[in-house]
């Protein structure tokens, strides 16, 4: 991952970024996701890019963007760079580092699958290519006993046999089971987390892992954010845009971020088959699930059999064809 930040990224940071580094909130509120994807999109339609907003003549493509924005507001956002630069050092110095949709090397997967509605940026710590490597999405709840916590590392230890990743959320319970049980027999993971990646980065439990390449923890928000549900929720989709396919180990019914992510990928996203664990006590949660369309898990044995479940991978769009430009009319993503 570059070390550099190219001016768009610079840009976007500044319009959607709190940089709350040594502060406890941002000093003026950045955008919120539906305001910079809406200015992207006009961005996009001016055959503008969002450094086009960091010169001279930023004041005049804002006017032509037509938006209902406060321009005091934004002025303020991008006249953040001495904070922005201090922000990036104390990333760097904990090597975590940052990638935007107008960066050549944004996982491609959220790309393709969530498209405008993909996170502006991603923070991350470790090998970005595992990122578009597919595999198995694992879900589930924090607080289970320890029958399903050998249960999910046993799966963990399947795919890592498997040679797939595992992906998850890394919080505790079911998602670091997966993840444990994968980099502890020599498999890739990754974590897509919805706060504390900067904690998490410099975890002496995560440092091996990170070094040797076999782990991988992205964010889209704030290195330094604390847990937010809305985060946690939204972060969801980003667990199943990035796999092959998603087991959900245990769910309540009916409410908590499990069941609505399940729910969600089930009625309306569709990126990947969802399967519930079928062994044991299953609970209605799981049976719920299933009323609504999810497949019951096949318990594969061995990494053939795994394999057979998951199928190949899906390819990314990078793989499946050339690069677009950034700004052309079929990918309108600032």
């Amino acid at each position: 991952m570059r070390n550099e930040l190219s001016p768009n990224t610079q840009a976007i940071l500044l319009l959607t970024a709190p940089l709350i580094v040594g502060r406890g909130k941002a000093s003026v509120a950045p955008l919120s996701a539906g305001e910079y994807k809406r200015l992207a999109r006009r961005l996009v339609d001016i055959r503008r890019e969002p450094a086009d907003l960091l010169g001279l003549g930023a004041d005049e493509v804002l006017k032509e963007c037509r938006l209902d924005l406060d321009g005091t507001r934004v002025e303020r956002l991008l006249g953040r760079g001495f904070l922005l630069s201090q922000a990036v050092e104390h990333w760097q110095a904990r090597k975590i580092w940052l990638v935007s949709r107008a960066d050549a090397e944004y996982p491609q997967r959220i790309k393709q699958r969530l498209g405008e509605n993909a996170p502006p940026v991603f923070y991350g710590c470790g090998d970005a290519a595992i990122l578009d490597t597919g595999g198995l999405a694992v879900v589930g709840s924090r607080h289970v006993d320890d029958e399903l916590i050998e249960y999910t590392e046993r799966v963990g230890q399947l795919a890592a046999a498997a040679r797939r990743t595992i992906v998850s959320g890394g919080a505790r319970g079911i998602d670091q089971a997966a993840m444990r049980g994968a980099l502890e027999a020599g498999g890739k993971t990754a974590g897509v987390l919805a706060n504390g990646l900067e904690r998490e980065a410099m975890a002496r439990e995560h440092r091996e892992a990170l070094m040797d390449g076999g782990l991988i923890l992205i964010s889209p928000y704030d290195p330094a954010a604390r847990f937010h549900v809305g985060h946690a929720m939204q972060r969801n989709k980003l667990i199943y845009a990035l796999a092959d396919a998603a087991l959900v180990v245990n769910s309540d019914c009916g409410k908590g971020g499990t069941w609505a992510g399940a729910v969600e990928q089930l009625k309306q996203r569709g990126f990947v088959p969802i399967y519930t664990r079928s062994n044991g006590e299953i609970g209605k949660g799981l049976e719920a699930l299933r009323r609504k369309g999810a497949r019951a898990w096949p318990n594969p044995e061995t990494p053939e059999e795994f394999e057979r479940v998951l199928g190949a991978p899906t390819p990314s769009q990078a793989d499946a064809s050339p690069q677009l430009s950034l700004f052309s009319r079929t990918e309108p993503m600032a």
